[in-house]
C-alpha cells in the first residue's frame, strides 16, 4: 500500500499519525475518573455531563468555519497551534482538583474542555486538508492510517488515563499526556514538510471556491454527510448505553473495560483495509452500501432487537462490538475519500481551499452525531429501553442504505441514458449532412449509397463495436457509482 510513497508522504503521515494518537488520548484519558472527581465536588451527573457533550458540539459549530478559512490562515499555522492548544488545556485540566467550589469547578471545567475543542478541531482540520492535498491519488490509504492511530488513542487514553491517575492522583495523568502532545506538536513544526501556501489568486483559480452549504447541496455529498452522522451516532449511543445494557452479564472491571474497545480495536485495524478498497477497488459509495449493512447487523445483534428471538449472551455480544467497528471504519473512510472525489468533479477546485471545506465538513458532521448519540441514547434508554433503541440505529443505516443504494441506480440509468443518446446524437450529428446530400440526390449511385451510411450508424448505435464507438469520442459507462 505504501510502497510508492515518497521520503516527503512518509514524513507526513508518520508525524500525523504520531500526533493524531496523542490528540486522541488527551481528549479521552478523563473518562474513568473525571466523573467520581466531579461528583465529589458536588457537581451533578448533568453537569458533568454536559462537560463531555460540550466538546463535540463545539468541534461541529467551529470546523466549517476553520475550513472555509484555512487557505487564508494557513494549514501549518492552523495545526500548530490547534495541537500547542490541546496540549496546554489538558495540562491546564489536570489541576481542577485543586478548585474546591462545585460552581467555580464546572465552569472551569467548561471553559478548559471549549478551548481544548477549539484546538483540536483545528488540529484535525488542517491535518486532514494537509492528507488529503499531499495523497490526492491515494487519500483513503492515508485517511485510513491517521484514522488507526486516532482510534488506538481513543483505546489506550481511558486505559493509560486510568493506570496513572492510580498512580499519582487526579493531576499525573493530564500533565504526563498534556506533556507528551506538546512534543509531539514541536515534531511536527520542525518535521512536517513544507508546503506552498502562498495566497490564492481567486481571478486565475480555475473552479468553484463554494461555500460548505454550497458542497452539501450536491445529493451525493449530502448523502455521504448523512452517513457520516448515522455512523457516529451508532459510536456515541453505545458510549452511553453499553455499560447499563450489560450490567445483567455481572462482567468484572477488567471485561468490561475490554467490550469498550472491542469496536475501537476493529475499526483501527481494519480501517487501512477499507482505504485500499476505496483507493484501488471499489467506489467509496460501494464501500459505504457494506459498511452500513454490517453496522446494521451489528445493532440487531447486540441488543438483539426485540423482534428476533434470541438473548443477549456473552459472545454475541462481542461478535457485534467487532462488527460494528468493521462497519462504521468503512462507513467513516469512505465519506472522506467519497465527498472529496465528488466536490471536484463537480466543479470545486482542487486545492487546499476545497480540501479545508471537506475536512472541515467530515469533521463538523462527525462531531455532531457524536453529539447527538450520547444524548439521545440517555433519553432513549430511560424511556423505551436499549433493545428498542438499537432499532433506531438500525433504521438510521437502513435509511443510508437507500438513499446510497438509489443514489447509484439514479447515476447508472443516467449513464446509460446518456450512452444512448450519445449514439443516436452522434450519428445524426457526425452523419447528417451526408444523409441530407444523399437523400436530396438525382443520381442514383448517390442513393445506393445511403445504405451503406444506415448501416454505419446503426453499427456505432451497437455496442457490439465499442472500439470504433470509442475512438468516435464517447467515455463509455462509469464503473464507479
Amino acid at each position: 500500500m505504501g510502497d510508492s510513497y515518497s521520503r516527503r508522504q512518509w514524513v507526513t503521515l508518520v508525524v500525523f499519525s504520531i500526533a493524531q494518537f496523542c490528540n486522541a488520548v488527551c481528549v479521552s484519558l478523563q473518562a474513568p475518573f473525571y466523573p467520581a472527581e466531579a461528583e465529589k465536588k458536588g457537581a451533578t451527573a448533568t453537569e458533568y455531563g454536559l462537560v463531555f457533550g460540550v466538546f463535540e458540539l463545539i468541534v461541529f459549530i467551529i470546523s466549517p468555519i476553520y475550513g472555509k478559512y484555512l487557505d487564508r490562515i494557513g494549514p501549518r499555522l492552523m495545526n500548530n497551534a490547534g495541537i500547542t492548544t490541546v496540549a496546554v488545556m489538558c495540562i491546564c485540566f489536570g489541576f481542577l482538583d485543586r478548585i474546591d467550589d462545585p460552581k467555580l469547578f464546572i465552569a472551569m471545567s467548561f471553559i478548559i474542555r471549549i478551548v481544548e475543542a477549539l484546538g483540536n478541531a483545528a488540529f484535525i482540520t488542517s491535518a486532514f486538508t494537509l492528507i488529503a492535498a499531499e495523497f490526492q491519488t491515494n487519500v483513503g490509504a492515508a485517511f485510513a492510517a491517521m484514522e488507526t492511530f486516532f482510534g488506538l488513542g481513543l483505546i489506550v487514553g481511558p486505559t493509560v488515563g486510568g493506570a496513572l491517575y492510580e498512580l499519582g492522583g487526579y493531576t499525573l495523568p493530564f500533565v504526563v499526556m498534556g506533556a507528551l502532545l506538546f512534543v509531539a506538536a514541536i515534531l511536527v513544526c520542525i518535521l512536517l514538510p513544507k508546503r506552498d501556501e502562498r495566497p490564492v489568486d481567486h481571478d486565475t483559480e480555475k473552479g468553484t471556491k463554494g461555500s460548505m452549504l454550497t458542497m452539501l447541496k450536491i445529493p451525493s455529498i449530502a448523502i455521504f454527510a448523512f452517513t457520516i452522522m448515522a455512523a457516529s451516532i451508532s459510536i456515541g449511543f453505545l458510549q452511553a448505553t453499553l455499560e447499563p445494557h450489560l450490567r445483567p452479564l455481572e462482567l468484572t472491571p477488567v471485561i468490561m473495560g475490554v467490550m469498550f474497545v472491542l469496536n475501537g480495536g476493529a475499526y483501527a485495524v481494519l480501517a487501512p483495509f477499507w482505504g485500499w478498497l476505496c483507493d484501488h477497488i471499489f467506489s467509496p459509495r460501494l464501500v459505504t452500501l457494506v459498511g452500513s449493512a454490517i453496522v446494521s447487523l451489528s445493532f440487531i445483534l447486540i441488543g438483539p432487537v426485540p423482534f428476533i428471538p434470541l438473548q443477549m449472551t456473552l459472545p454475541l455480544v462481542i461478535a457485534a462490538l467487532v462488527l460494528h467497528g468493521v462497519g462504521f471504519g468503512a462507513e467513516l473512510v469512505a465519506t472522506f475519500t467519497g465527498i472529496q472525489q465528488d466536490a471536484i468533479s463537480n466543479g470545486f477546485t482542487e486545492g487546499l481551499s476545497t480540501y479545508g471545506l471537506v475536512s472541515g465538513l467530515w469533521t463538523s458532521v462527525f462531531a455532531l452525531g457524536c453529539f447527538i448519540g450520547p444524548s439521545l441514547g440517555g433519553l432513549i434508554l430511560d424511556s423505551i429501553g436499549f433493545q428498542w433503541g438499537t432499532v433506531f440505529v438500525v433504521v438510521l443505516h437502513i435509511l443510508v442504505l437507500l438513499f446510497t443504494g438509489s443514489y447509484m441506480i439514479h447515476v447508472y440509468r443516467a449513464d446509460n441514458f446518456t450512452i444512448v443518446y450519445s449514439h443516436i446524437h452522434g450519428s445524426l450529428a457526425i452523419y447528417g449532412d451526408e444523409k441530407q446530400s444523399l437523400l436530396l440526390s438525382t443520381k442514383k449511385k448517390d442513393r445506393d449509397s445511403f445504405s451503406s451510411v444506415t448501416s454505419r450508424d446503426s453499427t456505432y448505435g451497437s455496442a457490439g463495436n465499442s472500439d470504433e464507438y470509442h475512438r468516435k469520442g464517447s467515455k463509455g459507462p462509469l464503473c464507479t457509482y
